[in-house]
């Protein structure tokens, strides 16, 4: 099953990289078809949506605490 995870944080160089390799830790993604980057109007802030296969709530969880826990992320949904 596909399933969408977005991280925001305020703009950074190492902000995409921060929540690629976090979620890679736990999935398989193709850089080039299951991420989207969209910045915030003003280009303050800028959101990262990374889709992959989910394989278990326990694989979900292991990613939304690890993308919560870094300092670079505001909000994980």
């Amino acid at each position: 099953m596909a399933f969408p995870i977005k991280a925001m944080g305020r703009q950074h160089d190492e902000f995409r990289d921060v929540v690629l390799q976090t979620v890679h830790r736990h999935a398989e993604v193709e850089a080039v078809t299951d991420v989207r980057e969209q910045l915030s109007r003003n280009g303050n802030f800028v959101s990262i949506t990374v889709t992959f296969p989910a394989h278990s709530k326990a694989q979900l969880d292991a990613i939304y605490q690890a993308l919560h826990d870094h300092e670079l992320v505001m909000m994980v949904f």
